[in-house]
């Protein structure tokens, strides 16, 4: 993103529960709340730009950690209510809050991985490997087709992020995620957790044939 080159900007917040936004990944929201109508209207005459912090289910918590999202598409519906759709940015951390009426603006600051000296295409290919696995499990199990998307990221850490994305009902497991800066270990936590569903898929499917 054009900002990227600033170390340390302003940005307005949007704390949602159990939501966690990655780096190139869509989000499309519905704004209604009047806070959030004055916000989305101020930043579409501006960047277009604005962070997104996962509200934490168990303690209320907002995460300092988030992921700005960029507007690419909007549509102003009845009672200047809002149709938007998003794409995941860059990762932000927050400094300090700047003001939180009539909506929260943080002082952030960017962060990326590090870099990493290691060739990850060999743990990127074991997590698509492992990620094909659990589709065809779940295809089998539910007798439904379901398929991976043929544009899947190719670089590990593009990959990382999609498959962090698409890990459902465990925002806590996808915060920590986002919040990860090696992208070596986050595709690890992944390999692990594609290979614990996988085990349990192959267990289920092997108990439905058997009964079949």
């Amino acid at each position: 993103m054009t900002s990227s080159s600033i170390a340390v900007r302003e940005l307005p917040l949007f704390p949602l529960p159990e939501v966690v936004l990655f780096p190139g990944r869509p989000l499309p929201l519905h704004i209604f709340e009047f806070r959030y109508r004055m916000m989305m209207n101020t930043i579409l005459e501006y960047d277009r730009r604005f962070g997104v912090l996962m509200i934490d289910p168990t303690n209320g918590e907002i995460a300092q950690i988030g992921c700005c999202a960029e507007i690419i598409h909007f549509e102003r519906l009845p009672d200047d209510r809002m149709k938007i759709l998003t794409l995941g940015q860059q990762r932000f951390r927050v400094l300090e809050y700047v003001r939180e009426k009539p909506y929260r603006v943080g002082l952030v600051e960017w962060i990326e991985d590090e870099p990493t000296p290691d060739n990850l295409q060999g743990k990127a290919d074991e997590v698509k490997t492992l990620l094909t696995d659990v589709v065809n499990l779940s295809a089998k199990l539910t007798d439904q087709k379901i398929e991976l998307p043929e544009n899947l990221p190719t670089t590990p850490t593009e990959l990382s992020y999609w498959v962090a994305s698409n890990l459902y009902g465990v925002a806590v497991e996808q915060q920590a995620l986002l919040e990860m800066q090696d992208t070596a270990e986050r595709l690890q936590r992944e390999a692990d957790i594609l290979t614990t569903t996988r085990g349990n898929l192959a267990a289920r499917t092997a108990l439905k044939d058997a009964f079949n």
